[in-house]
């Protein structure tokens, strides 16, 4: 017989059981509190946070500054240089000359026009035909380099204006029937630069040449332009 108060030999066992599965193992505590990367492969507490350090303001200069455009980064090279050739007064010296002679002529045949009158007459015209193409020829310069034209007037006071290739329109050329012999002639460019909308060189020696090589300058600078701004 027995006692109603007193377990049995056969629950002994199964309470024994019950108060050590209670227990916490300290072990398995340990490393269940320890936290593990998920199957997204998640950065670590340690890892460094993702977002760029500094503030809006500074983010917004950082990225203005990787979209600059790359003028101020590639170098300017100078690809051409010249100004009025001597070759473009090949037509006025020419016709001055045969002036000279009518004027000549005239003096034999007309008794109110001495040859004295007739040589201060000449004189006059071949100062005046050398003064213009001394201005000309020393006043005038101009340089092509691989983003802008320079054109530079004057002689003792000199001015210089700056058209950025890209802003050029049109590029065209003239010559006449003399010009044409000697390979000189006008080039006119039409631009967008307020300063100088249209400007003309005149007596540029090898003219097509000239003009064929602003026109190209100006597409590539276009077209690279172009491929900047569609990459950024």
């Amino acid at each position: 017989m027995t006692t109603p108060g007193n377990p049995t030999d056969e629950n002994a066992p199964s309470q024994a059981d019950t108060r050590t599965d209670s227990v916490n193992d300290p072990h398995s505590a340990g490393v269940s509190s320890t936290p593990t990367p998920d199957a997204g492969g998640s950065a670590s507490p340690r890892d460094p946070s993702p977002k760029s350090a500094g503030t809006p303001r500074e983010r917004f200069l950082e990225e203005i500054a990787r979209k600059q455009s790359p003028d101020s980064h590639e170098p300017e090279e100078s690809l051409w240089e010249g100004g009025y050739s001597p070759k473009a007064m090949v037509g006025s010296w020419i016709g001055l000359t045969i002036l000279s002679v009518v004027l000549l002529v005239a003096a034999g045949f007309i008794e109110q026009f001495t040859f004295g009158i007739a040589l201060i007459v000449i004189a006059v015209l071949w100062i005046l035909v050398g003064l213009n193409y001394a201005a000309k020829r020393l006043g005038v310069q101009y340089e092509l380099t691989s983003q802008r034209f320079i054109h530079r007037t004057g002689i003792l006071t000199r001015r210089t204006d700056r058209i950025e290739v890209i802003d050029i329109s049109d590029v065209s050329y003239e010559q006449g029937p003399i010009e044409r012999m000697f390979k000189v002639g006008s080039i006119s460019i039409i631009s967008t630069d307020k300063s100088d909308p249209t400007l003309e060189l005149v007596g540029i020696n090898n003219v097509g040449e000239v003009a064929g090589l602003i026109d190209d300058i100006r597409r590539a600078e276009r077209r690279r332009r172009s491929i900047h701004i569609e990459q950024n």
